[in-house]
């Protein structure tokens, strides 16, 4: 009970860090620009703060979850959200301005997706009354990420501008060029904090009896 009540506190905790991000730094264009830009910005602290958060609920809900998921499905998922807590810690340890930053999304945000998919069916095997499809957005919403970066990269090169880590950041879009993998982007930590609830608050329900 205990744990899964850190993993929902955490959870709102860093959905609200991210939240406040977007008010107070308006100059980042939430359609094409990365939430971890806003290391760039003027309220890096508030990012760190998201990311630790976002790492602290993963350790909990691993906790909450690993005496009740106890087949070997949900004994490697839990496994699982240990690592991505620590995608999670590095990327706030490690700004986008880093070499080890994209390491961290490569810990991170792969290992919560197969968590995930496998956490969730071990738990409703344990007669733990939880939805699928939460589990499901996780790897759509990294799918879709994915896609639409694809496609910008494609239409900037078209426009004659190089992106990419080794590239300067762009300050704005190039003409005639459309982009939505920021939204994308904030998908995936949607899906992330909406599995992390829903899971937490089905723990603490099948507990509480």
């Amino acid at each position: 009970m205990i744990a899964a009540t850190i993993a929902l506190a955490a959870t709102v905790i860093s959905a609200l860090s991210l939240l406040i991000l977007h008010i107070v730094s308006p100059e980042f264009q939430p359609s094409w620009r990365m939430v971890s830009e806003y290391g760039n910005g003027r309220h890096a602290w508030l990012l760190t703060m998201m990311f630790v958060a976002w790492a602290a609920a993963y350790w909990a809900i691993a906790g909450a979850v690993w005496p009740i998921a106890a087949s070997w499905p949900g004994r490697i998922g839990s496994m699982l959200l240990i690592l991505a807590g620590i995608g999670a810690l590095m990327g706030g340890l490690f700004d986008v301005n880093h070499r080890w930053h994209g390491l961290a999304f490569g810990i991170g945000v792969p290992s919560l997706t197969i968590a995930a998919l496998l956490v969730t069916p071990a738990l409703r095997r344990a007669s733990v009354h939880l939805p699928l499809w939460p589990s499901h957005l996780s790897w759509i919403s990294v799918v879709a990420m994915a896609i639409a970066l694809l496609l910008f990269v494609r239409a900037a090169t078209a426009a004659g501008v190089q992106v990419g880590p080794q590239a300067p950041p762009l300050r704005e879009l190039p003409p005639g060029v459309t982009a939505w993998h920021g939204w994308t982007n904030r998908l995936v930590f949607a899906a992330s904090y909406l599995w992390l609830v829903t899971t937490a608050q089905a723990v603490r329900s099948i507990l509480s009896r």
